[in-house]
């Protein structure tokens, strides 16, 4: 019998890298979001963290008259939020939402999730707060705008839930629980017990069918961290990851097999084309030679090789430690390239 393909009315999208450049989901989102634009028009809502307070955000443009009935509403009902478009090709809409409130009730709030879904948040530590904090903020968010606008339709919508990383988990479980005629998909770009276990420098794929991701948990200090990832994973409408690199991953640690394989695509319009690129590229070597000379004082030639290596600040998984390893041996070799070398790790970190 051949399956119906079905196409959504709306999406909401949540991460945490939603018009929050820290990492490469921000690059995967927000470079697709033109495509789903095209097709959804403002029926495609990005969710993010409001991490700027009164300060303005670079990749955020707030629009005080866009659905400006739902904002009032939404207000009156504790709910804090900036709604604008995010800046990037195609100009979703999206809304930005102060999670600090929720904060007060984390332990209720951990304590309902324990007993719907057995999501162990006893050793939580770090950014699993903060994340789950965000997570809990973005799903009420959805639900007011479900319940303001979609649910009062004549007719029946379907509506989108998407999910991505294990900080947006308890939202996606919250929707499930809650908004049941709302699919829910959550998408793992990395397991975060398998990115631990790379991390600490133990194989990964080479003797990934030997590990147990719960008892790794319990050994990497990671057991609310994979609690959450695994039971969203289990409970959703439909669990999907980005390579079948991955999708073995999910197997093996998560204990549940993808549903599909999404592999990241983007629109590539982000690069300029002909003589921009040209005009961008001298402007960014003349801007990466200004920053060195003033840093360290020589006088670097404007001939100089610039290498440079960035993302999440993660030692080995990122490729940090290779880079400054070949760095050190191009410097070994620097007499025959006859010119400079400066090298640039681009990391956000404290």
């Amino acid at each position: 019998m051949k399956k119906e393909r079905l196409f959504p009315d709306y999406i909401f999208e949540s991460s945490w890298e939603v018009c929050n450049k820290v990492g490469g989901i921000y690059a995967v989102l927000s470079t697709r979001a033109k495509t789903l634009k095209e097709n959804l028009g403002d029926n495609l809502v990005f969710i993010g963290p409001d991490c700027w307070g009164e300060k303005q955000s670079p990749y955020f443009e707030e629009d005080p008259a866009l659905l400006k009935p739902w904002r009032t509403a939404a207000a009156k009902q504790g709910l804090n939020i900036k709604i604008g478009r995010w800046t990037v090709p195609g100009n979703p809409v999206a809304v930005l939402v102060d999670f600090q409130p929720y904060f007060a009730n984390k332990n209720e709030i951990y304590g309902e999730l324990w007993e719907k879904y057995h999501v162990d948040s006893l050793h939580a530590y770090g950014d699993y707060d903060e994340a789950s904090m965000f997570s809990y903020a973005a799903a009420l968010v959805v639900e007011s705008y479900y319940n303001y606008y979609i649910s009062k339709k004549k007719r029946a919508n379907k509506t989108i839930y998407h999910a991505n990383e294990w900080m947006t988990g308890l939202g996606a479980l919250y929707i499930n629980d809650r908004l049941p005629q709302v699919a829910t998909i959550f998408t793992t770009h990395a397991t975060s017990i398998g990115r631990s276990i790379a991390g600490n420098n133990k194989p990964l794929y080479e003797y990934l069918e030997a590990y147990n991701g719960d008892q790794m948990a319990e050994e990497l200090n990671m057991q609310s961290k994979q609690s959450i990832e695994k039971q969203t994973a289990a409970h959703v409408d439909c669990f999907t990851t980005v390579s079948e690199i991955t999708a073995r991953e999910c197997a093996e640690l998560l204990d549940k097999p993808v549903d599909v394989v999404l592999p990241n695509g983007f629109e590539d319009d982000f690069v300029p084309q002909g003589k921009e690129f040209d005009r961008k590229r001298e402007a960014a070597r003349k801007r990466l030679l200004d920053i060195t000379r003033a840093l360290t004082g020589d006088e670097v030639a404007d001939d100089a090789v610039i290498i440079s290596t960035s993302g999440r600040y993660e030692w080995r998984n990122k490729g940090i430690d290779v880079f400054i390893e070949a760095v050190n041996r191009l410097r070994l070799s620097a007499d025959e390239l006859n010119k400079e070398l400066v090298a640039f790790i681009e990391v956000p970190a404290w």
